[in-house]
Parts: C-alpha cells; structure tokens; sequence
C-alpha cells in the first residue's frame, strides 16, 4: 500500500464507493440515506495537482421507505424531473495537517454553491488484476435552504419535521486507468 497518489487518472468503481447523506429528523433522530447510481473522474497531474469531476442521479436516492423517496424526488426537494443529476467540480485540494480539503462547486437542483469537503487520503493498493486503487473518506456539511429546498414542514411542538443541515460522506474506491 501507498500513500502517495501516482499521476494518472482514476476512475470511481460504484461498486467499492458509496455517496451517503443524513438530515435531522423530527429534531432528535437522523434519517440516511444514499445514491445508488453516480460516477467520478480524478486526475493527478505529474506535479501532484488534482482534480476531480463526479455526477449523482439524484433519481437514484434510497432512504429504505418507498414514500419517502417518492417525495424527495418531487419538486419539494430534488425537482428530479427537471434536474436529475447533481454534480460537482473541484476547484482545488489544499493540505490540512495530514489530511486535505478539497474545494469545488456544488450543484443540486440547478443551484451551483461553493462546498469544502474534509478529505481523507486512505492510500492506494495494487488491486486485484483490474489495475491500482485509489481510496478516498470525504465529509461535508451543506445547508439545503441553499440549494433552494425550502419545505419547511413545521411540528405542532415547534421545530420541523427536517433539519436544514445535511451531512454529505463518501467513500471512494478509484481505479486508475492505463
């Protein structure tokens, strides 16, 4: 294993990654949540620059209840009908202690936001006969009243049925191209 990125470009493998969210619900309990159809692109450059490209169908969102989903996908949260991908282009990765931030645009129902994800460089492994791997932990935070999701579904005990923060993680496994 190492944890030095080799220049080359890497390919996110669904089948090893996972893109997962949680949002509060009912103000004490956390509902999750995760995409089950998404693709990303990373390129290191041979002077250690990177980049990185990925795409969510966000029509694809599984939160294990039907009628759940259902509602999310409706214009009172994703408007999947008019904006069915989510998508996000870095900006720039910067060291934090030993670990990175990486910087980019967030777009999410045709709203484009500036978003930091703390990222965690896991190392690369020779894989298993399909090439080397790559492996990322990345976190953030967003606000979802930013990305013009604005159902607010009030209790009759004050607060709301969601919260307005959502934790975006992810796991990536990438396999380098030849």
């Amino acid at each position: 294993m190492s944890n030095v990125l080799p220049a080359g470009t890497y390919v996110v493998d669904p089948v090893h990654s996972s893109v997962e969210f949680s949002v509060r619900h009912l103000m004490v309990s956390k509902v999750k949540g995760r995409f089950d159809e998404f693709s990303g692109t990373i390129t290191v450059a041979e002077d250690g620059s990177a980049s990185l490209s990925a795409e969510v169908d966000v029509t694809s969102v599984s939160t294990r209840n039907e009628q759940r989903d259902a509602h999310i996908r409706t214009a009172d949260f994703f408007d999947a009908e008019n904006h069915p991908k989510a998508t996000f282009v870095s900006t720039g990765v910067a060291t934090k202690g030993s670990d990175y931030v990486l910087s980019g645009e967030l777009t999410l129902r045709g709203v484009t936001k500036p978003v930091q994800f703390d990222l965690e460089f896991l190392g690369t492994n020779p894989g298993m006969g399909q090439g080397e791997v790559a492996a990322f932990e990345a976190k953030t935070v967003i606000t979802r009243q930013d990305f013009g999701i604005t159902i607010d579904m009030p209790l009759e005990t004050g607060g709301k049925v969601i919260g307005d923060k959502i934790t975006l993680t992810l796991d990536i496994e990438a396999l380098r191209q030849a």
